[in-house]
C-alpha cells in the first residue's frame, strides 16, 4: 500500500478543496492517506477580520496538523498552498523550514512529490508558487511528478505545473474542470510512485 501525505495550507478554503479531493481520490485508489494542514501563524485578529478566513478556520478545526512524521512516513508527498506575492504562503514555508532533521539524514530522498496552488486573480503567481514549492523537493532529493499535458483535461485546466485555481478574491471554489485536473494529477502521481516502489522492491 502506498502512503500518501496531502499537506496543505488554506485560508478561505480554496486549497483545502483541492487537498480534500486529492485525499479522496488517493484513498479510492487504495492508498493509505494522511490529510494534514500546516499550523496557522496569523494572529486571531487578522483571521477575524476576514469572514471567509474565520469561517474556514473554524470549520477545519478537526483536521490534524502536519508533523515531520507525516513526511517521514509518506511515499508520496502532495503539497498545496495559496500564492502570496507569487510565493507559497508563509504558513507552508514555516513548516517546510522545520524539515532540516529529515533532510540531514536523507529521509526525504526518493519521495514522490507534486504540488498545487490557488490565487485570487488570474495572474496572481500560480506557476511561480508551484515552482517555489518544487524548489524544496529538489533539495530533499524527491522525484517530482507534474501533471503535464498528459491528459485531455489539462488542455482545459491549462496548467502543466500542477493543479491551480483562480478564486476571484475568494468568491469561487474549484469547479468541475479544476477538480478533474486534481484527480488526474493525483492518479498520475500514484502511478509513478507505485511503478517506482515496485521497481525498487524488485531490485532489492
Amino acid at each position: 500500500m502506498t502512503n500518501v501525505a496531502v499537506i496543505y495550507y488554506s485560508a478561505t478554503g480554496t486549497v483545502f478543496e483541492f487537498a480534500k479531493h486529492a485525499a479522496t481520490i488517493a484513498e479510492k485508489a487504495g492508498a493509505e492517506v494522511r490529510l494534514r494542514k500546516v499550523r496557522e501563524l496569523a494572529p486571531a485578529e487578522a483571521i477575524a477580520s476576514n469572514e471567509g478566513w474565520a469561517a474556514h478556520h473554524q470549520a477545519t478545526q478537526h483536521v490534524v496538523e502536519a508533523t515531520l512524521d507525516d513526511l517521514d512516513w509518506a511515499d508520496v508527498i502532495m503539497l498545496g498552498a495559496p500564492t502570496r506575492y507569487g510565493l507559497p504562503a508563509a504558513q507552508m514555508k514555516q513548516f517546510l523550514d522545520t524539515s532540516g532533521p529529515l533532510w540531514a539524514r536523507g529521509a526525504l530522498v526518493n519521495k514522490i512529490a507534486t504540488s498545487f496552488t490557488a490565487s485570487s486573480t488570474r495572474h496572481g503567481g500560480q506557476e511561480s508558487t508551484i515552482l517555489a514549492l518544487n524548489n524544496t523537493f529538489y533539495h530533499w532529493g524527491c522525484i517530482i511528478v507534474p501533471p503535464g499535458y498528459a491528459d485531455a483535461v489539462q488542455f482545459a485546466a491549462g496548467n502543466p505545473y500542477g493543479s491551480s485555481h483562480t478564486s476571484n478574491n475568494g468568491e469561487d471554489m474549484p469547479g468541475e474542470t479544476e477538480l478533474a485536473a486534481m484527480e488526474f494529477q493525483t492518479k498520475r502521481t500514484l502511478e509513478v510512485a507505485e511503478t517506482f516502489l515496485r521497481g525498487r522492491a524488485a531490485a532489492l
